[in-house]
């Protein structure tokens, strides 16, 4: 056993298009929520930040407004001065701010945290010893200053706004301190955020089930194809799929019921011709078994005429088989190499090879003029199987001719004997079909056929009428059509093609 090399290939798991589908829809609409929460997280983040800052502008307006009006020392002293020192508009400061949700606001002297509001707050900085040196360590001069705290498990957004009153005495260093707790104020959000979380998970659970049923009912038809598929098979052709609606699957169905037709008829079609080739074969190789058994070796006369039947047998049988491959070819997927032709020049070559037939009396009746698109080679070997036929039923007789209009070409050959009887005008193109007086030997019953399958080829039809004067007219009759012409380089010119020569009978 040699060893090729090649890693093993791991089966995967079937996954349903069904499971596909619905996993593609959650995870789109999942990624498009995840999107939205994302983004609208980051907005309402940055948004409560700019707001707590703004806050806290707005308290240092305040206390400023507060420092600078004095109205409450004003009123219990009648010091011209409104505030009798920095710590006494400080305790003013402290006492009068708003308090806000997540707030803490305390008095700084010398560093250390002196004096807090008489209400209690969400955020205590009575004993924010840490904090008091690290404002103290930021502050420089007497500008305020905005920052932030993250030390000790807090995070805090805070103002340190000096306190100075001119001539104030000892202590000098008098600072309003504000704060805001970042975390407990972004909490409030995150409750909103896990809300959201929530919500999107029942959306997506209901986004599946909703993107199920509808995937169960658009699939159903799919379902029902791949069910039909397995039931059909070479013996059973059968089965049909269920059109349901008017979107896309119901037009998938419809096409599959076509090819399921296309497939039925030519299934019928070959069941036939095997059903007839072996009925037309069973005839000669009988025929050659018959007469070889009761042939008599020693008599020379008896053997040379078996001999001489057998050869004719089997000459049969070749044509047979030569006419069901010319048959199967124009079966192929281009049985016609369409290109623009004239036809008057067509018909009258037509009408020259057909007096090469043995036995012909030939007469161009009439010539349509102008091109049309068509397969010359086709063409001839159908009006050279009509005149054939015409030669073999109507006694060697017939007229060629042709006709057109805007849209078709008619070509026609008539002949002049017994002509086609009614019963037999719509199956005489049948395959291996011969009429009441047709001889039993010497034709495949194949010609008729071959003509039908060139008209068709071509999109058009043939078809067999009753003459004026007796006989029968065969009229092939095909589209104009419309087929690109050849370009030639700039000063190539093409000879006139030079007549067949007229063939000569032998009359003597």
């Amino acid at each position: 056993m040699t060893d090729t090399g090649r890693a093993p290939r791991r089966h995967r798991l079937p996954v349903s298009v069904r499971t596909r589908l619905v996993a593609a829809i959650t995870a789109v609409a999942a990624l498009g929520l995840m999107a939205v929460g994302v983004s609208v997280y980051i907005v309402e983040r940055q948004t409560s930040l700019d707001q707590v800052n703004a806050r806290l502008l707005d308290n240092l307006e305040s206390a400023r407004f507060i420092v600078a009006e004095g109205e409450a020392m004003g009123a219990e002293t009648t010091d011209p001065s409104p505030w009798p020192s920095s710590s006494a508009a400080l305790r003013a400061v402290v006492e009068r701010m708003s308090p806000d949700d997540n707030t803490g606001a305390a008095g700084m002297i010398d560093g250390a945290i002196s004096m807090v509001p008489g209400v209690r707050l969400d955020v205590d900085l009575s004993d924010a010893t840490a904090f008091a040196s690290y404002v103290h360590e930021e502050l420089s001069g007497d500008e305020p200053i905005i920052g932030t705290y993250a030390e000790r498990g807090v995070t805090w957004r805070y103002l340190a706004a000096p306190i100075l009153v001119e001539g104030s005495p000892a202590p000098k260093d008098v600072v309003f301190l504000m704060v805001y707790d970042l975390d407990a104020e972004l909490a409030e959000f995150d409750a909103t955020a896990q809300i959201f979380l929530l919500a999107s998970m029942i959306a997506l659970a209901v986004i599946a089930a909703t993107s199920t049923i509808v995937a169960t009912r658009l699939l159903r038809p799919l379902r029902h194809m791949r069910e039909t598929a397995n039931r059909v098979s070479g013996h059973s052709l059968q089965e049909r799929i269920p059109v349901v609606g008017n979107d896309d699957v119901a037009d998938l169905a419809r096409t599959m019921n076509a090819m399921l037709d296309r497939l039925d008829d030519a299934l019928d079609s070959q069941r036939q011709l095997l059903s007839d080739v072996g009925h037309e074969l069973k005839t000669p190789i009988t025929i050659v078994r018959g007469h070889l058994e009761v042939m008599d070796p020693a008599d020379p006369e008896d053997a040379r005429d078996t001999r001489a039947l057998a050869v004719d047998e089997l000459d049969r049988m070749g044509q047979l088989v030569q006419d069901l491959a010319g048959a199967a070819a124009l079966h192929g997927p281009r049985p016609v190499q369409l290109a623009p032709v004239d036809v008057s020049d067509l018909l009258q070559q037509i009408g020259r090879k057909a007096e090469g037939i043995v036995g012909a009396d030939v007469v161009l009746a009439s010539t349509p003029d102008g091109v049309a698109a068509l397969d010359a080679p086709r063409i001839t070997q159908a009006m050279l199987q009509l005149a054939q036929n015409a030669i073999t039923h109507g006694g060697g007789r017939l007229e060629i001719g042709g006709s057109s209009d805007a849209d078709h070409i008619e070509l026609w050959v008539r002949d002049f004997g017994a002509g086609v009887p009614d019963d037999e005008k719509d199956s005489i193109f049948d395959r291996f079909h011969r009429g009441a007086g047709a001889p039993v030997r010497g034709s495949s019953g194949l010609g008729l056929n071959i003509v039908q399958v060139i008209a068709r080829a071509h999109g058009g039809s043939v078809r067999v009428t009753d003459a004026d004067d007796g006989g029968a007219v065969f009229t092939l009759r095909v589209p104009r059509g419309s087929a690109p012409a050849a370009r030639l380089p700039n000063g190539v010119l093409i000879p006139p093609r030079p007549p067949l020569p007229t063939v000569r009978r032998d009359l003597s």
